[in-house]
């Protein structure tokens, strides 16, 4: 096996949710995915969706973009039988979907509103609830043999962090969701399995208040360092929990971060 993971994810047919344009981590997904064998199908919605679809043209193998808006059950339905129709069954998916209102961030956590605070958790946690759902029927496979992998992109959730505010709180619930769905999915022999990633640098955490300095901190206190434009190895554990190699991982939260969460306090540079 090369570096790339090339050949561990051969024959498998995967669906990314996701990517917006060639900055988002789902895009480093996919193409990891697409280098280590997968065929791949990526979904969007609205007008994001031409923004998908001009980033889909920069992958190794252009795939087919599906709509899906979160929100809205009857697309899952419709992307379950558009499927279903291409390929008969699935072998993996990966939700990187997750969003908050602006004024459920940057500090205003006490003055949120209901209704946004209710936006945040339905499309970054129940989402990966309803789309592991409209995915079962198809997670037996086309061999029959029920070995398929969701996995989900996270954010530490088991501290609170500078402006996050409910988009943590969303976070924490898709923990929790991901447990839950490792239970019920288990017995088909679907694992489900988190990543909880370090920032990267996209269109996403730009939107979030203090990104810049939370990124600051983290290549300080990262014993293995920390790239915020690199999210190469986010990719490549993601790869790694949708391959056979993790066949007995489920209900994990793997870190990869550069090892920030095992750390009390930044670490020492030199002398004074």
């Amino acid at each position: 096996m090369s570096e790339n993971g090339a050949g561990i994810l051969d024959e498998k047919r995967i669906l990314i949710t996701g990517v917006v344009n060639r900055r988002s981590i789902a895009f480093a997904i996919a193409e990891q995915a697409q280098l280590a064998g997968a065929e791949v199908v990526l979904t969007s919605f609205g007008r994001v969706r031409r923004m998908t679809e001009r980033a889909a043209e920069r992958l190794p193998h252009a795939p087919d973009v599906l709509e899906l808006d979160v929100n809205r059950d009857q697309d899952f339905e419709r992307l379950a039988g558009d499927l279903g129709e291409r390929w008969g069954g699935l072998d993996g998916a990966v939700h990187a979907v997750a969003f908050a209102p602006e004024d459920a961030l940057g500090g205003r956590f006490l003055a949120a509103p209901r209704e946004s605070a209710a936006a945040a958790f339905e499309t970054s946690a129940y989402s990966m609830a309803r789309l592991g759902a409209a995915l079962a029927p198809l997670f037996a496979g086309r061999d029959g043999d029920g070995r398929a992998s969701i996995v989900g992109l996270d954010f530490d959730a088991s501290v609170s962090w500078p402006s996050y505010d409910w988009m943590g709180v969303s976070k924490a619930a898709l923990e929790a969701v991901s447990r839950y769905l490792a239970r019920d999915l288990g017995p088909a022999g679907v694992r489900v399995n988190l990543v909880s990633a370090g920032p990267i640098e996209t269109a996403a955490a730009s939107g979030v208040p203090g990104f810049g300095a939370l990124a600051d901190r983290w290549q300080e206190q990262a014993p293995l360092g920390w790239d915020i434009r690199d999210p190469l190895p986010v990719a490549r554990a993601v790869t790694f929990l949708l391959s056979d190699l993790a066949c007995g991982i489920t209900g994990e939260i793997v870190h990869v971060d550069g090892g920030y969460h095992a750390m009390g306090a930044p670490m020492p540079r030199g002398c004074d």
